[in-house]
């Protein structure tokens, strides 16, 4: 279901919400590396997977296009 995600999915979409608030521009790969202190495979691999499960967007070719595609009052707090 499009609205039900993982804790950790669901701290991965309140990040991109709040850096994007702070930033202007949605995070690199690297910001939720450093943010989360994970490798950038999980990062690439999770964001795969909130692609894939309909969660966000990107523009293939252009960095930095992470784009929450739920209402933000629907994204959890970031802890």
């Amino acid at each position: 279901m499009k609205d039900q995600f993982t804790k950790l999915q669901g701290q991965y979409l309140a990040f991109v919400v709040a850096y994007v608030k702070l930033n202007r521009r949605a995070p690199a790969e690297a910001d939720f590396q450093r943010y989360f202190d994970v490798s950038p495979p999980s990062v690439h691999n999770m964001i795969l997977t909130l692609e894939r499960r309909g969660l966000i967007k990107r523009t293939p070719g252009r960095p930095r296009s992470i784009e929450v595609l739920m209402p933000i009052d629907k994204v959890p707090p970031l802890d």
